[in-house]
Formats: structure tokens, C-alpha cells, sequence
């Protein structure tokens, strides 16, 4: 009898133990305002609306968490639901955990996790790219690399002295058949006797000094049953159907820190390679932006990009201006305007909030919003 109550006290004084070294934590972003956007169809009709996915940053809410597993061991977790604070619907095609649902192991080696995250893409241009996520950032130009995760996926990486480098390996990058992401259509994967369809895999280097950073990534989706790939410049997107065909994307970026200003620039350049019709299509996008913080609570920045797509004859170039007055270290409040302009046969929009603003071939659009956001 004192034999099993003594294993009793034992195991609560281990699983005690075990709990005062894990932790698990709730987070979340709330953010949105009211958007104005020129041009918005092929009449010239403008349109005024709470944009639906984004306003500095897309709206989410989800749990992370780690315990320590000693020897410089620790297993850690991240679950991460997007959705539209307008309508309080999901976002990322009505995934529960659309953004991030992963669980891994770190150590002084680094960090392996497996599940649905975010790929190299991501993560390298996300110190150079001044504005972000934001609704008048990279997003409106290549919807691609502000949602750049995939399913199925293991990721690796580590940071050695300043330098990190990072791989991802995909077996099937939209397991839910969902849309992995803007314009890229479903490739479930993962079809017996063709270990290519739908495969995707990226690789990083990079490295962060004191003053100064630089970047690179490639990424490659390789085609499978119903994905496709899209330009965003008003063609329509074509089919990407067989495990040969490649949509890749290599990026080269930097960042320095000069007398308080931040200034970040890079170019990402996309290759498609597909059998069906006009599958061939190469573009090169730039951008330079910098960052200012006029006072510890006042922010200023903005960005400029070029987009070309040779095969299409389509060009954009968008200027866009953000200011943010943060009320509290949670809360603050921002305007932002852009301006997009499409060349002749191009029809970008400028706005990444929720589509449905194409206008009319060679003709521009101007937006802006005034918003609010909420970290908790």
C-alpha cells in the first residue's frame, strides 16, 4: 500500500515537473479598415469596402508552444488559423490551421519540424521587404510569396554565428486540395508511381549582421492533376497538369541600417515550364523600400516595384506610402496609399485585399486605407 502510494506521489511530482518546464501560448492579430480603390472593373467604377484578407497584416489568431526536453533539447509546436476579420469567416480555402500547423524538435544543431509551413521563400525576403504582407505591398504584384507554405512538409533550419540556412521538402503541397495558394490552383500529390507530382522544395542562405543583411532562396512546385500557375497580370492562369512541368522562383536580397533609416531591396525572378499552351513564361520582380521611425511611436515607410513579364508584354510599377501611430505596444493605427501602373496589356491590381478590383488594360489604380490593428 505505501509501495503504490509512494509511485503515485512520484508520477505527480514528475508531470509537475514536466509542466512547470512547458509553456503554451495564445497570440493573435486583428486588423482591417476601410478601403478606397479607383478603377476597380473594366468601366472605371471605384469601389469602397473593409478589405477581406489583409491591412498591415493579415488577421490570425493561433497557439505556439515548446517544452523543455533537457540537453539542449526542446519539442515545439505552432497552430495558426487565418480569417477575414469582416466577415469571421477562415481564410486560406476554409482550413481550420490554414496558416502554420506544425510540430518539431530544436536543438543546438537546429530545428526540424514537420507539417503545414511556411517554405524558404518566406522567410528569406522577409527582413529586405520593407512593407510586408500589406495590402499595397509585394502581395498585389505575386500573391505567391506573402503565402508561400506548403502540406506535407519537412523544414530544417539553423543559425550559426549570424548565418542561417534553411530547406524544405514538400510531398504533396495541398493535401486538402484547397488551393496552396493564390493562383496556383490544387495539387494534392502524393499519386503512386509518380513521386514528382505536386513535389515542392526550397532551400535559404542567409546571413544577419549588426548594420546589414543579405538573402537567397529558390523554390520550386512541380505540376500535378488540376494546379496551375498564375501571373496576376490579367491572363488567365494555364495549367501546370504533369509532374515535369516546374513553376521556380529564385530571390537575391539585402537589407542595411544606416543613421536610424532601414533601407531593403531585392529582386525574385519566376520561371514556369509547362507543356500546355504558352506555358513558357519568365518575369523579374524589384523592389526598394525604406523605413523611418520618426518618433519611438510614429512610423514611416514605403516601397516601389517593377514587375515585367516578357511573354505576356505586361509591366507594372507601383509606388506605395504607409504611416503607422502605434497608441499602445499592442495597438496602433495607419493610413497607406499606392498607386499602380499597368502598361498596355497589363491589368494588375493594386490592392491585395481580397481581389475583385481588376481593371481595364493599361490603365492604373490608386488606393488607400485607413486602418486599425490589434496584436494580443
Amino acid at each position: 500500500m505505501k509501495y503504490g502510494r509512494a509511485v503515485i506521489l512520484a508520477a505527480g511530482l514528475f508531470s509537475a515537473s514536466a509542466f512547470a518546464q512547458s509553456s503554451v501560448t495564445l497570440y493573435g492579430v486583428l486588423d482591417t479598415g476601410v478601403e478606397y480603390v479607383s478603377h476597380a472593373n473594366a468601366a472605371g467604377g471605384y469601389v469602397v469596402r473593409m478589405p477581406g484578407i489583409t491591412g498591415e497584416l493579415p488577421s490570425r489568431w493561433g497557439m505556439r508552444g515548446s517544452e523543455d526536453l533537457g540537453s539542449g533539447l526542446k519539442a515545439s509546436f505552432v497552430l495558426e488559423s487565418g480569417f477575414n476579420l469582416r466577415g469571421g469567416d477562415s481564410g486560406q480555402g476554409g482550413r481550420l490551421f490554414g496558416r502554420q500547423a506544425w510540430v518539431g524538435l530544436e536543438g543546438p544543431w537546429g530545428a526540424l519540424s514537420f507539417g503545414r509551413q511556411y517554405t524558404m521563400t518566406y522567410w528569406a525576403i522577409s527582413d529586405a521587404d520593407i512593407l510586408g504582407p500589406d495590402i499595397y505591398g509585394i502581395g498585389a504584384l505575386d500573391a505567391y510569396i506573402p503565402n508561400a507554405r506548403s502540406d506535407n512538409t519537412i523544414v530544417y533550419k539553423g543559425k550559426f554565428h549570424g548565418l542561417t540556412v534553411g530547406a524544405s521538402w514538400s510531398f504533396g503541397r495541398d493535401s486538402t486540395g484547397t488551393g496552396n495558394s493564390p493562383g496556383q490552383g490544387t495539387c494534392a500529390g502524393q499519386v503512386p508511381g509518380d513521386v514528382n507530382q505536386c513535389r515542392q522544395w526550397s532551400a535559404m542562405l542567409k546571413y544577419d549582421g549588426t548594420y546589414f543583411g543579405v538573402a537567397t532562396a529558390y523554390d520550386e512546385q512541380r505540376g500535378g492533376t488540376n494546379a496551375a500557375a498564375n501571373f496576376f497580370d490579367g491572363v488567365a492562369p494555364f495549367k501546370t497538369s504533369s509532374s515535369g512541368d516546374k513553376d521556380a522562383r529564385l530571390q537575391a536580397n539585402g537589407y542595411v541600417n544606416v543613421a536610424g533609416v532601414k533601407l531593403g531591396a531585392g529582386w525574385l525572378g519566376r520561371r514556369v515550364e509547362s507543356n500546355a499552351p504558352g506555358g513558357d513564361v519568365h518575369s523579374d520582380l524589384f523592389f526598394i523600400g525604406a523605413q523611418y521611425y520618426v518618433t519611438p511611436a510614429f512610423a514611416l515607410d514605403g516601397e516601389a516595384y517593377r514587375v515585367l513579364v516578357e511573354q505576356h508584354n505586361a509591366r507594372a510599377t507601383m509606388a506605395s506610402m504607409r504611416a503607422t501611430y502605434f497608441l499602445s505596444k499592442r495597438t496602433a493605427v495607419y493610413g497607406n496609399v499606392a498607386y499602380l501602373w499597368n502598361s498596355a496589356h497589363a491589368r494588375y491590381s493594386v490592392s491585395a485585399g481580397g481581389g475583385g478590383t481588376t481593371p481595364a488594360p493599361g490603365v492604373g489604380q490608386l488606393g488607400a486605407i485607413v486602418g486599425m490593428r490589434h496584436t494580443f
